[in-house]
């Protein structure tokens, strides 16, 4: 029989999914976490939910294995430990929303973790992923596409799934659907629409996928467009043809986007538009780019002694 909390879990997760609009990915990892505590903590109802009980809870998350680290003894990730916080506290401010008493979101505390790294290539390293396909078959043209479209735009690789061939990239600009439902601008270069328009116009098929597969590719029990785990394979391939040694994902070339908007002189609050980041913090990983313009400015104007 499910048990009061049961039922606020089953009415937050729906929350998510039709009012916040959450992708079900979201919605499923938000389901795991909430699940994990609850079975450990053995509460029924809201109120159950204390200090104590998130203490402990907290103690268990942080003597856990992980998964990829069982063999060396290694526990779970503070960041991966905070996914749980954070699902808990989504769902404390859902109840104090509907005015259900409960523990207050803002007792919960994230962990602190070191500060994120960024996965980059050099300019020179991007120039030469960027002209990797250099072929005049079809293949070659949708991959150039596809690299130029990614450094262009800055887009999610799920956002660049997304396209059909009903988008209009004449004006350079394009609204795109992001994570939470949010919609959009973004921008697409000369060079980038140029190479988009000789793949369309290659292109025979009617399919209203804006990228799909071509030639040995094509398999009838498939969708033909092209899934996520395909750009990144695509991806991968050129970085190993362009000689670039580390490993390059379409969200690097994410990271390149950004940090080559902040490294030209755009601010902070347009890129985080551009990214479509819903809190600038997570923009602010990139400011690194900025060290080398400071220490510039350091050595022109600094007198020292």
């Amino acid at each position: 029989m499910a048990t009061e909390i049961d039922k606020l879990k089953r009415e937050f997760l729906e929350h998510l999914e039709i009012e916040k609009g959450s992708s079900l990915k979201t919605v499923e990892n938000y389901d795991r976490y909430l699940t994990r505590f609850f079975e450990f903590t053995k509460v029924k109802n809201p109120e159950d939910i204390t200090d104590e009980v998130v203490r402990e809870f907290r103690l268990y998350l942080n003597r856990q294995s992980s998964g990829n680290n069982r063999a060396t003894g290694e526990t779970l990730k503070k960041k991966t430990q905070n996914y749980y916080l954070i699902g808990l506290r989504g769902f404390l401010k859902y109840l104090a929303k509907h005015k259900i008493d409960s523990l207050p979101a803002d007792r919960i505390e994230l962990a602190k973790v070191p500060e994120r790294s960024l996965d980059l290539i050099t300019p020179e390293e991007l120039t030469r992923l960027m002209k990797a396909p250099d072929g005049n078959d079809i293949k070659s043209a949708r991959d150039r596409s596809i690299l130029l479209l990614l450094f262009s735009t800055g887009l999610r690789v799920s956002e660049l799934c997304s396209l059909t061939r009903d988008v209009n990239f004449k004006s350079g600009e394009f609204s795109i659907r992001g994570k939470g439902g949010k919609v959009r601008v973004v921008f697409i270069s000369s060079d980038a629409k140029n190479a988009v328009d000789e793949y369309l116009k290659m292109r025979k098929d009617m399919d209203d996928a804006l990228f799909v597969k071509v030639g040995k590719e094509k398999d009838e029990k498939e969708n033909s467009g092209l899934a996520r785990r395909s750009i990144e394979r695509i991806v991968k391939q050129y970085a190993i043809k362009a000689g670039i040694s580390k490993k390059v994902t379409p969200h690097v070339i994410r990271h390149c986007f950004a940090t080559d908007l902040l490294s030209n002189g755009a601010d902070i609050r347009s890129v985080q538009i551009m990214l479509g980041h819903s809190n600038i913090a997570t923009t602010q990983i990139y400011t690194h780019v900025t060290d080398k313009q400071l220490r510039e400015v350091h050595k022109k104007f600094h007198s020292s002694k």
